[in-house]
Formats: structure tokens, C-alpha cells, sequence
């Protein structure tokens, strides 16, 4: 049996061992890479460990320490009242302004993991208050973000336009747009009937605060601002325009204004650092270790070449969907548009595939799955959740990401690339 075909059938188990038993994943994750790496391929420690997301762990711990004390010190909660007034207490509204906000930054150049760090624990504050449910809010962020990532002038569309120029490909920057941002509405639109959108019709937040108000035992979080909120919404704008117009790290970042808030307050942040996602870091970032070894011992590429030998150009179309899907659904969907495009040359050369279409249905097939919380963009929701709502959040974008590894190449297959018409 090859290394390939192990190192599938390990993280296989991986899954199923996670799901049944009462151990974190992201623990089972790392066994299996160091048990992989050490005895099925001779990998040193050193190359195990070098596929720890070190960037990622920064930004879930860096991301949700900020916001833990955004939420302690009653930021939150203000933001929340001050754009519900900009929606006239519409309920309804709330999820949809999410989604608009991150295509839009996105679009405008964001990258997207950074447009999902910055809403997703707003988004998440709105859930919590006006009973949204947090799946529904999370994957239109989530999709949102997605929905933008593939302008001309974005992270997203630039690398895959980009790749389609160097392959000597003919190549739509507007069509690869206008269909991220189409599948990606359309999508959300399934996404709000299926998690209880239609509940929210005629929700009004003004009558949802009345009720908590009402509610025994409740505690009404301070609403003016006063210098802490002050000094905690300057840092978050900060934040924003360092990581949307300076290109900065947003984990690094986040710790910076951190670090900030604590000197300047500690007894508003003391207990913050416990209500980072811990669990959460170390499950995501164990998967993620393990599959960025899979992609150092060429697993990844075995899978590629293998369906680059099949003889029928349609049906190697689907499969290269597939995989990137499959793949970006845990690694860096970034990586899989570089990677998977030139791969699809072959089919493109032979004129049985069209090349615009292709190229877009493997830019949505890699791009949607991102709502998985073994991608960046899900993980950060799964972090952004409330404590009470987090491990169902995970399942269900868990569910909801591998459902789109099958559901998204399908459709955007028989859409885009079977009617031969792009």
C-alpha cells in the first residue's frame, strides 16, 4: 500500500475516531501526523512540526482575546444597539448587512480571513442578542466573504486571474466575479431558509430587548461609552485599517491592541485570556498540521496526477472540483487555486472543456467550503461563537463545509462546464 493511500486512510480515522469518542480531534491529529511522518515516511520532528499553522493559532487566539474583552467591557453590546438603529430595528436585516459588509471589504481588496476576523464576533454579538441562529449568521459572513473574494482587484481574484494569464488560458476576471457573487447569494438564500431566517420576518429588535429586559435574573450590559469602549472601538478600527490597508497581520495585531487595553485597564481584562477558544485552537490547528504534512509527502499531487491520466476531459473536470474542494475544505484555498488550475491544462488543451468555465467552477468548488472550521475563515467563526453555541456551531459548519465538497463541483460542474458554453 503506498504512503498516499496511508496517509488517506490515517486521517480517515481521524474523523471517525473524533466524531465517536470523547477526544478532541486536534489532539488525534497530531498523533497521526507524528505517527505518520516518524514511522510511514522518516520525516524529522522538525518537518512534522513545521506544518503547525503558527499564523493561524496567532490570528484564533489573537482575534478572540480582543473580542472577549470587546464583550467583558460592554463594546459589543453597544456596536450591536448602534447598528441596529442603522437597520430601523429590522431583525430580518441584520444577517444580510453581515454578508454585504464582507463581500464588500473582501471585494475591495480584504483578505478574506481578515474580513471574517473583524465581523464574524460583531455578527456573532447580533446572534447572541436578537436570538439569530449562529450557524445562519456565521456562514453569511462566511459566504459573504466568498462572495467578494473574487473581484478583479481582490486577494482571490488576483491570484487565480493571475495564474490563468501565466498558463496562457483564456481567461473572464468579470465572470469568475459575477459567479462567485451569484452561487454565493444564492447560496445564502438556501442557508437562511434551512437556519431559521424565516423566524426573523418580523422580529423587531426593539420588542427582543423589551423581553430580555423583562427576563429574570437579567443583567442589562452598559450601554453609554465611556473610555474603556472608547479606547476597545479605536483598537478595532485599528485593526480593521491596519489588516485591510497596510497588509498587516491581524493576529499580531489583535495581541497589539491587547496588549494596550490591559496597560491601560487590567481590571477590565483580567479574565479575558481564559475565554479564548482554546479547544478550538488546538483542534483546528492540529488538523491543519497534519494535512499540511500530507501535502509535504506529495499526497495532494498523487491525486492530481491521477486524475490528470484519466482519458475523458469531462469527467477529470469534476474530479479536479472535487479535490479542491476536498483539499481547501482543511488547507489554504490560496495554495489549491495556484496549485489545481494548471493541473486542469490538459483538459483545457484538448477544446472538449471550456477554460472560463472550468476555472470557475473550480474557483467557487474551493472557495465555498471555506464555511468548513478546518479552513481560517470557519475557524474563526467556531472562535467567534458563544461558549454555549460553539460546539454546535463546529458540527454544523462541519456538516455544512463537507456537504459543499460535494454539493458545490456538482453543480458548478453541470452548470458551467457541461454546457460548454464559457
Amino acid at each position: 500500500m503506498s504512503v498516499e493511500i496511508i496517509s488517506i486512510l490515517v486521517l480517515i480515522a481521524v474523523f471517525i475516531l473524533g466524531t465517536t469518542l470523547s477526544i478532541n480531534m486536534g489532539v488525534l491529529a497530531f498523533v497521526a501526523a507524528f505517527a505518520v511522518g516518524t514511522i510511514v515516511v522518516d520525516k524529522s520532528t522538525d518537518d512534522i512540526v513545521g506544518g503547525f499553522p503558527s499564523n493561524l493559532f496567532v490570528i484564533l487566539v489573537g482575534v478572540t482575546y480582543l473580542f472577549a474583552i470587546a464583550k467583558s467591557n460592554g463594546t459589543v453590546d453597544w456596536l450591536v444597539r448602534a447598528a441596529i438603529r442603522v437597520v430601523g430595528g429590522r431583525v430580518v436585516a441584520i444577517p444580510w448587512v453581515m454578508f454585504l459588509t464582507t463581500a464588500v471589504l473582501t471585494a475591495l481588496g480584504a483578505v478574506v480571513p481578515a474580513a471574517v476576523a473583524i465581523i464574524a464576533p460583531i455578527a456573532m454579538g447580533f446572534a447572541t442578542r436578537y436570538k439569530i441562529n449562529p450557524v445562519l449568521m456565521g456562514l453569511l459572513v462566511i459566504n459573504g466573504a466568498s462572495a467578494g473574494g473574487f473581484s478583479p482587484i481582490s486577494i482571490f481574484g488576483s491570484i487565480t486571474n493571475g495564474v490563468v494569464e501565466r498558463s496562457n488560458l483564456p481567461g473572464s476576471p468579470m465572470t469568475l466575479f459575477i459567479g462567485s457573487f451569484v452561487f454565493n447569494l444564492l447560496l445564502s438564500i438556501v442557508v437562511f431558509v434551512m437556519f431559521g431566517g424565516r423566524q426573523l420576518l418580523y422580529a423587531r429588535a426593539e420588542q427582543l430587548d423589551v423581553e430580555q429586559k423583562s427576563g429574570p435574573g437579567t443583567v442589562q450590559a452598559p450601554v453609554s461609552l465611556d473610555h474603556n469602549k472608547i479606547l476597545t472601538l479605536i483598537g478595532i478600527v485599528g485593526l480593521a485599517v491596519g489588516a485591510l490597508f497596510f497588509d498587516l497581520d491581524v493576529g499580531l495585531l489583535s495581541l497589539t491592541v491587547v496588549v494596550v487595553l490591559t496597560l491601560v485597564s487590567p481590571s477590565t481584562t483580567r479574565d479575558a485570556v481564559d475565554k479564548v477558544a482554546w479547544s478550538t485552537v488546538l483542534l483546528i490547528c492540529g488538523i491543519v498540521t497534519y494535512v499540511s504534512l500530507l501535502e509535504d509527502i506529495g499526497t495532494v499531487d498523487y491525486l492530481g496526477h491521477g486524475v490528470a491520466s484519466i482519458g475523458v476531459p469531462l469527467l477529470g473536470a469534476l474530479l479536479i472540483c472535487f479535490i479542491g474542494g476536498a483539499v481547501s475544505a482543511f488547507a489554504s484555498t490560496t495554495g489549491i487555486l495556484g496549485a489545481l488550475i494548471p493541473l486542469a491544462v490538459p483538459f483545457l488543451q484538448t477544446g472538449q472543456v471550456g477554460a472560463i468555465g472550468l476555472i470557475t467552477a473550480l474557483a467557487l468548488s474551493s472557495s465555498v467550503v471555506d464555511a468548513s472550521p478546518f479552513s481560517t475563515s470557519g475557524a474563526l467563526t467556531v472562535a467567534s461563537s458563544p461558549p454555549e453555541y460553539r460546539e454546535l456551531v463546529f458540527k454544523r459548519l462541519m456538516a455544512w463545509g463537507f456537504s459543499m465538497i460535494l454539493v458545490a463541483p456538482i453543480v458548478t460542474w453541470l452548470v458551467l462546464v457541461v454546457p460548454g458554453w464559457l
